[in-house]
């Protein structure tokens, strides 16, 4: 495995008993996979905005109160490369290097750009646990057979991951199409919390944990966020997540189930603006942080 020196890792960590592949828990890689993109382009460059941006980020945490990062140490390994590899091919990439390191006994957090990389993350992760279930943060609910033509597009990475029989448990959704909403209503397997039945519903995230399984890999969509708080973003949408509703829900969650991996995805950065990536790098500090109470 390769891995960054200091000025490139998560968090800048400089020790090695804290950032060496051996003996580190968690390991971030980055998949800057950028094909699909719909709308607002720039989603490859999402994961080593959020690493830079993570410089920033206090290595304590009042709320745990301690320095996550030496609770298991956090490996930063180099981006993948997807040259001459889209869709399927880039899939089967994610897969493989995802599959490393869950055979290495690592906990893998994926950083990537468009969405359809979570395909490769989950297909991994299921040779280990074949009865995972996944939580999906998100604006869209990327149920599409397909779009534009592509089966692999971002808009149907869930709809692929859903024909692998994986339950989906999906949170903040409030943009969709037809053929999307007909498919939740007519699939055991997906239980869908819409933006404004959340609005409306003080008890929506214990109703949503209770549809969880055992194993639980987290996929979240930057664009799950309200965009007055993360506004970089393929696809913004109003009436979005907020931080506090979205880390509380997630720390009951690690704390009840078996979380085996998660990713972060769809951050396009913006010149002059480092909000979004900022806002992203706390985040996957923070659930690392939960993670490592267990």
């Amino acid at each position: 495995m390769k891995y960054y020196n200091h000025k490139k890792n998560f968090l800048a960590i400089e020790d090695e008993e804290f950032c060496s592949f051996e003996k580190s828990r968690y390991v971030i890689q980055s998949a800057p996979y950028e094909y699909t993109s719909s709308y607002i382009a720039g989603s490859a460059k999402g994961p080593e905005a959020i690493i830079k941006a993570s410089h920033f980020v206090e290595l304590f945490d009042e709320e745990l109160d301690q320095e996550s990062y030496i609770k298991g140490g956090i490996c930063t390994l180099r981006p993948m490369n997807f040259k001459n590899k889209i869709d399927e091919k880039a899939v089967d990439l994610i897969e493989k290097e995802t599959y490393k390191l869950v055979k290495a006994g690592k906990f893998p957090i994926t950083l990537g750009a468009e969405h359809t990389i979570s395909l490769g993350c989950v297909k991994a992760i299921k040779q280990k646990y074949d009865n995972v279930h996944v939580l999906q943060i998100d604006a869209h609910s990327d149920l599409r057979m397909e779009y534009h033509g592509n089966p692999y597009s971002h808009a149907s990475v869930m709809a692929r991951i859903h024909d692998l029989n994986v339950p989906l448990t999906q949170v903040g959704i409030r943009a969709q199409c037809i053929e999307e909403s007909i498919l939740i209503k007519q699939s055991e397997n997906i239980n869908t919390f819409y933006a404004h039945q959340i609005r409306n519903n003080s008890s929506w995230a214990n109703e949503a944990l209770k549809t969880l399984g055992e194993n639980v890999y987290i996929s979240i969509d930057a664009d799950g966020f309200d965009p007055s708080i993360v506004p970089a973003v393929g696809t913004a949408e109003p009436n979005g997540l907020q931080w506090n509703e979205t880390i509380q829900f997630l720390k009951h969650v690690i704390a009840s189930r078996n979380i085996v991996g998660f990713d972060v995805v769809e951050i396009a950065p913006t010149k002059g603006n480092i909000l979004s990536e900022f806002t992203m790098a706390k985040l996957v500090y923070k659930l690392i942080g939960y993670i490592s109470l267990k």
